[in-house]
């Protein structure tokens, strides 16, 4: 009872997709992402099917042209180019350059950018867009006045939670309508009414929380780890059953743990929006500890050493 509680205590992730977005586009001016089908492989795009891999590592953009070893120098140098006779100066011209600020600096090759904040690709081929594609899942969007919720064709709490939850957590990386919308509000209307038929698919949702997570897209993370604090709170022993799984999920959390909003002096009135990635990485490794047993705060501070523990053992 406690439990849900506390779930019910979090924020509507769901609820707040539409009203983020209508701020986004219409208040901070940000362009909005086109709804396409392109590559999903479904019955209703005609191109065809992506075969690139989610969160694939993109490679990295080097420079045209690559230093080499030079053995007179010992150093790494550019190639220069051919000099043809018009290249070399001429009686009278040494003046004029002169004039002109001098020869030209030498080049100095950079290393290219190891892009570890870089967004990685996240193709359209998530299994919740092909079963709700299907017809498969027993749900619809029901439009309301205040918000939208899912229109469930059957009870919540009667579906096969082994099969159903592992798919509705894949969508959560989709970011295109209604198949975001519908994923996370069906992530959270089924922990809602789960209760213990949640612990023993904690294993099949570890792939899919990884898969979000490695996305590295700010809007995706953000969802995924509002989630996570649900499916902490959810039931009991849930998070004691997450800390075997804690080397997969927490690499990322350790690798943006401190990316918050510098504003000096300022006010962030945008607090309850819970869009700042570094401050719910902070929320989510502390439920993680007060609810993942006495052998929680070890694991996380192995994955995350910088973690300074929140409870008082005293």
């Amino acid at each position: 009872m406690l439990a849900v509680q506390m779930m019910n205590d979090l924020p509507d992730v769901a609820g707040s997709l539409f009203t983020n977005q209508y701020k986004a586009v219409k208040i901070e001016g940000k362009r909005v992402k086109p709804n396409a089908l392109e590559g999903t492989g479904s019955c209703f795009d005609s191109t065809e099917a992506l075969r690139a891999h989610h969160h694939a590592h993109a490679a990295a953009g080097l420079q045209q042209e690559e230093p080499f070893w030079s053995k007179a120098t010992c150093s790494y140098t550019m190639k220069s180019e051919r000099q043809e006779p018009d290249h070399y100066l001429k009686r009278g011209q040494g003046e004029s350059i002169k004039a002109h600020g001098g020869s030209p600096t030498r080049r100095s090759p950079h290393p290219p950018k190891a892009g570890a904040y870089a967004a990685r690709s996240n193709p359209p081929n998530t299994a919740f867009r092909r079963f709700y594609e299907r017809g498969d899942l027993p749900i619809a969007v029901e439009h309301r006045g205040m918000k939208n919720v899912i229109s469930w064709k059957v009870d919540v709490s009667k579906l096969d939670y082994h099969h159903y939850l592992p798919i509705f957590f894949d969508g959560v990386r989709e970011t295109q309508q209604p198949y975001k919308f519908l994923a996370v509000k069906g992530v959270e209307d089924m922990l809602k009414a789960g209760g213990s038929k949640i612990l023993p698919v904690i294993p099949q949702l570890i792939i899919p929380i990884k898969t979000a997570l490695n996305t590295r897209d700010t809007e995706v993370m953000c969802i995924t780890l509002q989630l996570l604090q649900k499916l902490v709170c959810s039931a009991d022993l849930v998070g004691e059953a997450l800390v075997p799984y804690y080397r997969q999920i927490l690499p990322i959390f350790n690798l943006y743990k401190n990316n918050n909003k510098n504003l000096g002096d300022c006010i962030d009135y945008g607090q309850r929006q819970y869009t700042c990635l570094g401050e719910l990485i902070s929320d989510t490794l502390a439920l993680f500890e007060q609810k993942g047993g006495e052998d929680a705060f070890i694991n996380i501070k192995y994955m995350v050493p910088t973690y300074e523990s929140c409870v008082n053992y005293a």
